[in-house]
């Protein structure tokens, strides 16, 4: 907690980071804060500022700009709170990314590019195309050591125009940077220009899991990481996960990916089985009809169970010169798949209303029409229309 005073507050519009409707409220500069502002790869903090929770802290030159949903009144005495479990898993990622960063160009010669703290992992951008299974096993070795070997974490200011800036390792300074350069040393290990929060000791880390790589920009790599209480939680969502299939397979952890295995080759034999059945069914379907006495001029079917595969089976059956089929398969009330076939001159007509009924959307060629239907409930207002049409082309049916 920390005591301040509000030096500004106007009105503002917040955009939510996952998108949506903009959210109204203030902009609102204090004295000075303890909330970092998002910047360097990391986050901002969250916390209240009274009572009024703080939503967003961005920064603007030297200023840090609090977002709030209640205005507070210029040169107020207000006490700032940080969230700071969310402050510690921010400053446990930020100190790996630094340590993993500084080793691997150690051990590999791999520069950092860039990096970014993600809500659930975090992930470094590595300047080579290439990392190994054997350089990531070595590389989570030595940084997990040096964790064990409490290494300090110091930060120090250095004035802009301070030569020892030259030596210190960098990506380089805001354009609109001001005041002093901020430096942070882990021992022995690294020196490293950044405004974001940090550990002071490595045995804060923890333990450090580098969940492997993935491929990247054009020649890059990303490294992906867990630092600390990240690593406990997917530990204990690993364990759950591992109770849950053990319960279910009805047998131990080290024979869950062979009874996984059985289990799709006897799926994909079922699937195997069941198509067969399906195909056989449309063709009794289709005999069925063609055997009856009666006029042959409309077919309707929907069916649960089924494919495009399916409807298909029973158009090439039933012949679509002289018959218009309607066929639907999947939940009666909800989504699934639709084919309208028959005389091309009529399908061509029908064919964009029946999906417009449907509320889906399709496209047809040759006596073809089918596609996604978003609400199957309206087939029978379909087959009003199809019946409808018949009667005008056949006035006297």
């Amino acid at each position: 907690q920390f005591t301040t005073r509000v030096v500004s507050c106007r009105a503002a519009e917040l955009r939510p980071e996952g998108g949506g409707e903009p959210v109204r409220g203030f902009q609102v500069v204090l004295e000075d804060t303890i909330l970092f502002p998002e910047g360097g790869g990391q986050p901002d903090d969250r916390g209240l500022i009274g009572d009024v929770p703080v939503l967003r802290v961005t920064r603007r030159g030297p200023e840090a700009v609090h977002f709030v949903p209640a205005a507070l009144e210029p040169g107020a005495e207000v006490l700032l709170s940080l969230d700071w479990e969310r402050r510690f898993d921010h400053m446990q990622q930020h100190s790996g990314q630094h340590l993993i960063s500084a080793v691997a160009e150690q051990m590999f010669g791999f520069k950092t590019t860039s990096w970014e703290l993600g809500r659930q992992r975090s992930v470094i951008e590595l300047d080579t195309p290439l990392v190994t299974a054997e350089q990531v096993e070595a590389l989570e070795k030595s940084v997990n050591e040096k964790i064990r070997d409490r290494v300090p974490v110091t930060v120090r200011e250095l004035a802009a125009d301070d030569p020892e800036i030259e030596t210190v390792r960098s990506r380089g300074l805001p354009d609109d940077h001001a005041g002093p350069v901020r430096v942070v040393d882990i021992k022995g290990i690294d020196s490293n220009l950044c405004c974001g929060t940090h550990v002071s000791n490595l045995s804060d880390l923890q333990v450090i899991k580098l969940l492997g790589v993935e491929k990247g920009k054009k020649n890059k790599t990303n490294l992906v990481f867990l630092v600390g209480n990240r690593v406990l939680k997917s530990i204990e969502q690993s364990h759950s996960t591992e109770k849950a299939l053990t319960s279910l397979l009805k047998n131990g952890p080290g024979e869950h990916v062979e009874a996984v295995k059985r289990l799709q080759s006897s799926v994909k034999l079922l699937q195997k089985n069941n198509l067969n059945l399906l195909r056989d069914i449309a063709v009794l379907i289709a005999r069925d009809f063609k055997s009856k006495p009666g006029p042959k001029q409309l077919f309707v079917l929907h069916r649960k169970e089924g494919d495009s595969e399916f409807m298909n089976i029973i158009a090439n059956e039933i012949g679509t010169e002289e018959t218009l089929l309607f066929l639907t398969v999947g939940d009666e009330k909800e989504a699934g798949l639709f084919l309208l076939a028959g005389p091309v001159e009529a399908v061509e007509n029908l064919g964009p209303r029946v999906a417009e009924l449907l509320a889906g959307k399709g496209a047809g060629k040759r006596g073809r029409f089918q596609g996604k239907a978003a609400k199957m409930s309206r087939r029978g207002e379909v087959q009003a229309l199809l019946q409808e049409f018949i009667g005008h082309q056949n006035p006297g049916a």
